[in-house]
């Protein structure tokens, strides 16, 4: 495996690993929205097969366990055994049978080709460095007629309050700051329809939609980087310097009265061609 990708996934599994503790907490309701909104899009139908990878807690095979059916069937994976956890519970509170949750590599799931009636991926995409080959990878495992859709973060995440995080992590702690992320390459409808279009996808359906989530205080901001990818970052720094990261923001919001942040995303769904 390549070193890079090694890593990548190392720090995934850890980073979510540690999330699963406040992931479905309410200041994250996001997740199931943009993930019950992902599954419309795919208008799947009863008795389908559906893969979803990097399924988290389940915000999108759960909704697609329920439109498929007894006669259907979803595959979630995910490299945090304690999210899948969560979804487990989460399926067997619902009375869910056919859904499935696996601790699995997307990038190596060894599915045969034209395996699936549609394969999802909701913010797991660019967790690997070649993210056109992870596309290749999906798409070979859609049957024709079949449909991949790919959710992604779109412009301004988690704004305004996500510039204040990163002025603080580089006042506190210069070594863990990053102005780059790698979902910034993707947050435009333009290059999400070059990712599908050097993935092997000639035409996808690309919208962008803005979102926000409440903030019912100022605190609900640290649950949703304690409930998110923002985890590895607080768990590097350490408890000491993440209270005072956390201080820094909480004040910041209370003062210039923030209620919300953006959680824009952009929806994409390919459809291979019906033999």
């Amino acid at each position: 495996m390549d070193d890079s990708l090694r890593k990548a996934k190392q720090k995934a599994a850890a980073t979510y690993d540690a999330a699963a503790d406040h992931f479905d907490d309410t200041p994250l309701s996001f997740w199931g929205l943009i993930g019950k909104r992902t599954v419309t899009n795919l208008n799947l139908q009863a008795g389908a097969k559906v893969l979803d990878v990097g399924c988290g807690t389940g915000a999108s095979a759960l909704p697609a366990a329920e439109i498929v059916g007894p006669n259907g069937s979803v595959i979630g994976v995910d490299l945090s055994a304690r999210l899948l956890d969560h979804a487990r519970d989460k399926a067997k509170a619902l009375g869910l049978s056919n859904v499935e949750f696996r601790c699995a590599d997307m990038t190596s799931l060894g599915y045969p080709d034209g395996h699936f009636d549609a394969v999802v991926s909701v913010f797991s995409i660019f967790f690997v460095p070649d993210m056109e080959g992870l596309v290749r990878e999906l798409w070979r495992m859609v049957r024709p007629g079949g449909k991949l859709a790919v959710t992604t973060w779109g412009p301004r995440m988690f704004e305004p309050a996500y510039s204040r995080w990163l002025a603080a992590i580089k006042q506190e702690r210069p070594d863990l700051y990053s102005a780059f992320n790698p979902w910034h390459r993707i947050t435009d409808v333009g290059s999400v329809r070059r990712l599908f279009r050097d993935g092997g996808i000639a035409n996808a359906d690309v919208v962008a939609e803005d979102g926000f989530q409440i903030l019912r205080a100022p605190e609900d901001w640290w649950i949703v980087a304690l409930g998110s990818g923002l985890r590895w970052v607080i768990e590097q720094a350490g408890p000491q310097t993440a209270a005072r990261i956390k201080a820094d923001n909480v004040k910041w919001l209370n003062e210039t009265r923030v209620d919300r942040i953006e959680t824009n995303a952009i929806y994409a769904v390919g459809v291979q061609v019906a033999l």
